[in-house]
């Protein structure tokens, strides 16, 4: 098929677009600017072109758009005047997941992390909603088996439609209600749907609407608090590993610091043990060695750590936090510096008090302008709801070496070159702590 992609350069579409190109279609897509990830696209041979145009509708059999291009896009209305399908994502998944054996990882939080240890586990092709650290891309093709190990959106529902074999969630807390109308019991449903619709589920216990489900459904599930004991924290070449102990299963060891990993680790784990050897298992979980922009370690010195984590809702700062803390002990930093760029003015406001609350035990917080992510702007007093920390009130960062400068108002305000300092946010502070915005 010729297949065109409307917001290639979004980390969900582009994971599609990959997978379709590798399986031998021909695939194009357009976005409005050029980013790493269009220009990555390019160096597959996979033509992008920037702005949205309606030239680049030409003979296309299928045009797959994400869920924030507006009907009015004119390579939508291109395609449709020319009679070609176009399909949202979340409809597209039906057609290019519906012959695969579908591990489908969801959940508010940790699934890009969950998926990509999953991946370092078992074999199958793979679209992960970040870039694994293990093979440098967000995509894995294997061809030789129909195992498809896939991260599971539920911001526009697609994970309904995820053909999931494998149902594995690690938690339904509310998130993306504006799509959901903030209707909850419309949030839940949609959980239940496709949970019921996997021959087999792998479900945390002790989420709370998760537990409410044990009458309902057959599935392996995970109590944390006493499945996941004997947790230690270790540095080995100076990365994080949790080790941990896991049932009668014995003792693994996971990249990455918190309780909140080796759990993701454990349902990992018991997802693949369906089809594996449990020490097989043991073995290939030492090869996930992270993700991107999740507890990634851009910056190392000998008196100072830079990380850069796309934490955006407060119950994963919170986690990656607690992470921050015991790593900044191990290598001996009395001081942890967080800078938060808010991702969405709606997310913002709906946990204001959670986000008030995930920062504790920084010894600074830096907190710049909202990424609007196509938002209205809302007024938001951060001076008066963050007053109980050191706080900076910033326009952006910029990077040298490792040494992070904070700016308002075309001001150099402090230079930032020891002990842990860590961005959180899902907008384009991930360019600025790199030095690449």
């Amino acid at each position: 098929m010729k297949i065109h992609f409307i917001g290639i350069g979004g980390i969900g579409i582009s994971g599609l677009a990959q997978y379709m190109h590798f399986k031998g279609h021909e695939v194009s897509g357009s976005d409005i600017k050029d980013t790493i990830i269009t220009q990555k696209l390019r160096l597959l041979g996979i033509k992008v072109t920037v702005p949205h145009s309606s030239d680049a509708i030409t003979n296309h059999d299928l045009v797959v758009h994400s869920a924030i291009i507006s009907p009015t896009n004119p390579e939508i209305v291109a395609a449709k005047a020319k009679g070609i399908e176009v399909l949202a994502r979340r409809e597209a998944l039906l057609k290019i997941l519906d012959d695969k054996k579908v591990y489908s990882v969801a959940g508010a939080h940790g699934k890009s992390t969950t998926t990509a240890i999953l991946t370092s586990i078992m074999n199958g092709s793979a679209i992960i909603g970040a870039e694994s650290k293990a093979f440098g891309s967000n995509v894995r093709y294997d061809e030789t088996t129909d195992v498809m190990l896939f991260e599971a959106d539920e911001s526009d529902g697609s994970f309904v439609n995820s053909n999931p074999y494998c149902a594995l969630v690690i938690n339904a807390e509310p998130e993306h209600m504006e799509y959901y109308d903030y209707n909850h019991e419309r949030f839940y449903d949609s959980y239940k749907t496709f949970i019921k619709s996997a021959k087999l589920k792998v479900l945390n216990a002790e989420d709370p609407f998760l537990a409410t489900l044990k009458d309902e459904v057959n599935a392996e599930w995970l109590y944390p608090s006493v499945d996941i004991t004997e947790l230690e924290y270790v540095l080995i070449n100076n990365e994080p590993h949790t080790r941990f102990r896991f049932r009668e299963y014995g003792t693994f060891a996971v990249w990455g610091f918190g309780k909140h990993i080796a759990l993701d680790a454990a349902l990992a784990i018991l997802a693949a043990k369906e089809s594996m050897d449990i020490e097989d298992i043991r073995e290939n979980l030492l090869s996930f060695k992270g993700i991107k922009k999740r507890f990634d370690i851009v910056g190392f010195e000998k008196d100072s750590v830079i990380i850069d984590d796309y934490g955006h809702h407060p119950t994963e700062i919170k986690a990656t936090f607690e992470s921050v803390k015991e790593y900044a002990m191990l290598k001996g930093f009395d001081k942890i510096t967080a800078i938060w760029q808010p991702h969405k003015y709606s997310r913002t406001i709906d946990n204001l008090d959670a986000f008030i609350q995930c920062f504790e035990g920084a010894g600074e917080l830096i907190i710049l302008p909202v990424w609007a992510a196509g938002e209205a702007v809302r007024d938001i007093n951060f001076e008066d709801k963050f007053k109980q920390y050191n706080l900076t009130m910033a326009d952006k960062i910029t990077r040298a070496n490792n040494t992070i400068t904070v700016v308002k108002d075309e001001k150099n305000l402090e230079t930032l070159d020891r002990g842990l300092i860590i961005g959180f946010g899902a907008g384009d502070i991930t360019y600025q702590i790199r030095g690449t915005a």
